[in-house]
């Protein structure tokens, strides 16, 4: 399938989900992170779900994050780019134009200290090319990180067989973790 069509797809499927099993599945999704060999690092960066769009609950993993110690690190859209900056006790959030919840400013965090970053999407495939929102924030954010980043991505749904239109600068998932399985995907 095309990216365009598996994001009305994944947009449609994940609306039919009552806003009830969400909490649910975000939380068995946190916990089945704890099986991945990713917890001897120091910079983790989570993003924060968009209220109403039903993406995953990223609370629970946060907690885990924080209870481990890690330095947790969010994004914030800036033009076309993602800057990042540390989570601590004084950050503030605010939602921005598009209803994404971000810091308002904080310390600054530059892409090439993170460790792993877990990733929104909509859909993915076994080769664990990824489909999010199509604005490439992600895509960007991924070119300035380290070449052995971890990328973990997040979902409520099981991978596609094929995405069709995979472009060469697209950078595959390391792992997706979903309510019943998590899926491994080699290096290319």
């Amino acid at each position: 399938m095309m990216k365009s069509d598996l994001r009305l797809r994944y947009s449609k499927l994940r609306n039919q989900i009552p806003s009830g099993e969400i909490s649910d599945l975000s939380l068995l999704i946190a916990n089945k992170t704890l099986d991945l060999p990713i917890w001897d690092f120091g910079f983790y960066h989570i993003f924060l779900p968009i209220p109403g769009k039903k993406e995953i609950e990223t609370e629970f993993l946060l907690s885990i994050l924080q209870g481990r110690d890690k330095h947790v690190v969010l994004p914030k859209m800036e033009g076309d780019t993602l800057i990042h900056f540390l989570l601590t006790d004084n950050t503030k959030i605010q939602p921005n134009k598009w209803n994404v919840p971000e810091p308002i400013d904080g310390i600054d965090i530059q892409p090439s200290k993170i460790d792993v970053v877990f990733m929104p999407l909509l859909a993915y495939d076994i080769k664990g090319n990824r489909v999010g929102y199509g604005k490439g924030y992600y895509d960007r954010f991924l070119q300035q990180c380290r070449p052995d980043v971890i990328k973990v991505g997040l979902s409520l749904f099981e991978a596609e067989e094929q995405i069709e239109d995979v472009f060469e600068d697209d950078i595959p998932l390391d792992y997706c973790i979903t309510p019943l399985k998590t899926y491994s995907f080699p290096a290319s």
